[in-house]
């Protein structure tokens, strides 16, 4: 159980940096696999092996029959299933970790600039204000961390179709109370009889149905995100300031958004003097020609 706390613990972390439907997720993840396996398939499976019986006396006859019908523990596939889905998630969170501790480097710089009054030095060494994460932790899902977010959920999707294959194709999705066993060194057919076989297979259909649900989220959670891309690049406006390093979203408070309109200021202002420069040397030419026309 402790294993699996480490494991929750983790996924806890990605909660924050996840859309509506990956939280929804998550709390499938939890409640409906990692506590329902740890709660009650463990004991349902705890005589899977004990009370595998076969009606032979020959030595290793049963245990070669137990192998052919359970390649691999419910118990153990579930688990590794669970292990391989959760995988792609975590990283994710790595990749928003590298970007959270990248970013807290640049706004310490800032801070520093600010300081010293020198944030025109700042922009004009060309570094880029911070756009994937917020000052409280918490990330916006694009560019790069989209990009990383999809690609995990498809891995998903893949690992639980993946699993979801494996899962019929070695063992189907119903237990039979009795198996028949054609094995060397079984001498002719042997018949085995499993315990609880109902309850076991009520089991397996429920964990089926949970890893159809997980599916459908994941694919549910990639057409949210397209869409609303989609929705956001036909409904953006463009925004033009006098550092095109910054954009208008980037400002988080009014001292920002006050000196980001002074430096505005200060370039027309600027080239206002330019202006009136370049007119009086027109006009002095324009009187000086008049003269000569007169004389």
């Amino acid at each position: 159980m402790g294993e699996w706390d480490f494991l929750g613990r983790l996924l806890d972390k990605v909660q924050t940096h996840s859309t509506v439907v990956g939280k929804i997720w998550l709390t499938v993840l939890f409640v409906f696999r990692i506590l329902v396996l740890c709660a009650g398939a463990e004991r349902v499976w705890g005589d899977e092996q004990s009370d595998f019986i076969c009606n032979t006396e020959q030595p290793g006859c049963e245990n070669v029959c137990y192998d052919q019908a359970f390649p691999i523990s419910h118990i153990r596939f579930w688990v590794l299933q669970i292990i391989c889905v959760s995988t792609p998630t975590l990283a994710y969170l790595g990749h928003v970790i590298h970007i959270i501790h990248i970013e807290k480097k640049v706004r310490k710089m800032m801070k520093k600039e600010l300081q010293i009054e020198q944030i025109s030095l700042f922009l004009k060494k060309g570094y880029k204000l911070p756009k994937y994460s917020w000052d409280n932790g918490k990330v916006k899902i694009r560019g790069s961390l989209l990009i990383s977010y999809i690609l995990s959920l498809q891995c998903k999707i893949l690992l639980e179709v993946g699993f979801i294959w494996g899962q019929y194709y070695l063992f189907g999705f119903t237990l039979q109370a009795q198996y028949v066993c054609v094995r060397f060194p079984c001498p002719h057919k042997v018949d085995c009889f499993l315990s609880r076989p109902t309850e076991k297979s009520i089991f397996i259909w429920f964990m089926l149905v949970v890893a159809c649900v997980s599916l459908l989220l994941n694919v549910i959670e990639i057409l949210y995100l397209c869409t609303k891309k989609i929705n956001e690049c036909l409904s953006r406006r463009k925004d033009y300031t006098i550092t095109p390093v910054v954009n208008r979203k980037d400002f988080k408070n009014t001292d920002q958004v006050i000196q980001n309109w002074i430096n505005c200021e200060l370039e027309l202002q600027r080239r206002e003097p330019c202006k009136e420069a370049t007119k009086s040397v027109v006009s002095e030419d324009h009187s000086a020609d008049m003269q000569e026309v007169h004389i």
